[in-house]
């Protein structure tokens, strides 16, 4: 299928619905419930894995359903990380026998898990521009009186 990937309905409701296209109301709900960190990850990605998967659950974005999503972030910011502390030590570049200066491997690595991990980070609300499009609950109770609302309906 072509184009755009559609927006959960969730995230289109924090957004605010700005397209305000009809939003999907047979969207599957798998359900709440914190996921628990896969044994197989690598020992950064475990890190990586404690560091943010109780925020994201509290945010309602990690649930148990997305799992498998989160642990291939973890583990590409931990390949990530492996990748850049070779670069920092070996440097970018090496020379050959002859002479000549070729990129070090590790830098293709780098540029690869780099690219797996903001577009697993994207999914998950992890970057700024993301963040941005997405407006949190404002607090404001049923009795409460929103004043932007207000002035929309015509109630001020």
């Amino acid at each position: 299928m072509a184009g755009r990937k559609p927006k959960p309905t969730a995230v289109k409701k924090l957004e605010g619905n700005p397209g305000k296209r009809k939003m999907n109301t047979k969207e599957p709900n798998p359900g709440k419930g914190m996921p628990d960190c896969p044994a197989w990850l690598l020992p950064e990605a475990k890190k990586e894995w404690l560091r943010l998967s109780e925020k994201l659950n509290q945010m309602g974005v990690l649930m148990e359903i997305d799992r498998s999503a989160f642990a291939a972030y973890c583990q590409s910011y931990a390949r990530w990380k492996e990748a850049q502390e070779h670069i920092n030590s070996e440097g970018a570049t090496y020379e050959t026998e002859n002479g000549m200066q070729r990129p070090n491997p590790w830098v293709a690595i780098c540029n690869t898990e780099q690219r797996l991990m903001m577009q697993a980070a994207s999914e998950f609300g992890l970057t700024p521009s993301v963040r941005s499009r997405i407006m949190a609950a404002s607090g404001v109770g049923k009795d409460e009186e929103d004043e932007m609302e207000a002035l929309l309906g015509g109630e001020a």
